[in-house]
């Protein structure tokens, strides 16, 4: 345990002062908290931050990373035994997708140590629910988003920009925009800036090397991911390769499954369930109509890639600015709101707001006669009516 106590102390001395949004929003003081997020969202700096900026004085809190070789030989519950018999209150365990008896021992260790609280990062492919053991009546979850346009802005800019709830936005985004032009000056090009490299935190290390690291994070999840999460080989991880790639060339991406099964040579049932994984894992994102049900085997309406850098990344040559706007207004939904494709318009949020998404000649004449339905355009900082900036839904977290 000594050599994770000297381990934390360095990650500390240089953790980073720059807080995401959700260590505002979790409630630190449940005894068993799981977060979720994409591979480099950031879910090992929001535990450290914790540590460092979160708890008081009289706790004692200990890191692990359960990657670490010390598991190949010892138990997360003799560790947690250990910790408490020390006087140990606050355990942060990060990966425990990384650890094959994840579920039954953070229930062992929740009964039997009722007064250790307890946090823990998984794959955003993870399924914390369907463990072995039964976590629902114990742990309280948090899915971290990629950052949000207005954590860009301060991560880039240093401006400090409250976020916006959605229904204030549609209701008073004139006001607010014009707030948001004041403090930057030139919203939109760092806008197109957030669009290619905003999305993770890691962009800050190298600008430059940032979407070829991208890339690199894309084939961990694929490669080591989706094997410790759901046992998916290497031979299949590559088909599941082979399919984003397709998706990013034609996003968005309207599956035709059986030309899809043939061209990647794999089963109907695979290919749904690998488009499942992409989902989950957050490099995709499913799409339906809100009157069709969706059931194991219903394929998705359209596909888009997770985030605009995604778009980027895969498909640099071919990054049609019509579709990174599209991308970006749905991923700034997921996660929060119900999203669904609309029968007239782009986008049905929570069933109710109709979205027509474009540049600065889209017009209303599509959404006309919709009830609750905006126009929302790029390449403008201030709108009027029920024609809204695009990048005003980058304030949502």
């Amino acid at each position: 345990m000594e050599d994770f106590v000297v381990l934390q102390e360095q990650f500390l001395e240089n953790i980073s002062c720059e807080q995401r949004y959700l260590i505002n929003v979790i409630d630190w003081s449940n005894r068993l908290i799981g977060i979720k997020g994409a591979r480099g969202a950031g879910k090992t700096t929001l535990l450290l931050q914790c540590i460092k900026y979160k708890l008081d004085e009289k706790a004692e809190a200990l890191y692990v990373s359960l990657d670490s070789l010390y598991f190949l030989e010892n138990t997360l519950i003799s560790l947690a035994k250990d910790f408490v018999l020390q006087g140990g209150t606050h355990l942060f365990l990060d990966e425990v997708h990384k650890y094959p008896n994840w579920s039954r021992e953070l229930k062992l260790i929740y009964d039997q140590f009722p007064k250790l609280k307890t946090v823990f990062t998984s794959s955003s492919i993870l399924e914390i629910y369907k463990g072995e053991s039964d976590l629902s009546r114990r742990v309280v979850t948090y899915h971290l988003k990629e950052l949000s346009f207005r954590e860009f802005l301060y991560f880039e800019k240093n401006v400090v920009l409250p976020k916006v709830g959605f229904s204030e936005l549609l209701a008073n985004h004139k006001e607010i925009a014009r707030k948001v032009k004041i403090e930057t000056d030139t919203v939109i090009k760092y806008f197109r800036d957030y669009l290619k490299y905003g999305a993770y935190p890691y962009y800050l290390e190298n600008k430059e090397s940032y979407l070829q690291k991208l890339n690199q994070t894309i084939t961990l999840i694929l490669e080591v991911d989706l094997n410790a999460v759901e046992n998916v080989t290497y031979q299949d991880s590559r088909k599941i390769k082979k399919l984003l790639l397709a998706i990013a060339q034609s996003a968005p991406f309207t599956p035709n499954i059986k030309k899809l099964s043939e061209r990647l040579g794999v089963q109907r049932a695979f290919l749904i369930n690998a488009l499942r994984l992409l989902n989950r894992a957050d490099l995709v994102m499913e799409l339906y109509k809100p009157t069709k049900g969706i059931g194991a085997f219903t394929k998705p309406e359209k596909l888009y890639l997770n985030n605009s850098n995604l778009v980027y990344a895969l498909d640099n040559k071919n990054a049609e600015i019509g579709t990174l706007r599209e991308t970006f207004f749905a991923n700034q939904m997921k996660h929060i709101h119900e999203i669904h494709l609309a029968e007239k318009g782009d986008f049905l949020i929570d069933r109710t707001y109709t979205f027509e998404i474009g540049g600065k000649g889209k017009t209303s004449k599509q959404i006309q006669g919709v009830k609750n339905s905006f126009v929302i355009r790029d390449d403008m900082e201030v709108g009027s009516l029920n024609v809204v900036p695009l990048y005003l839904f980058g304030f949502l977290y």
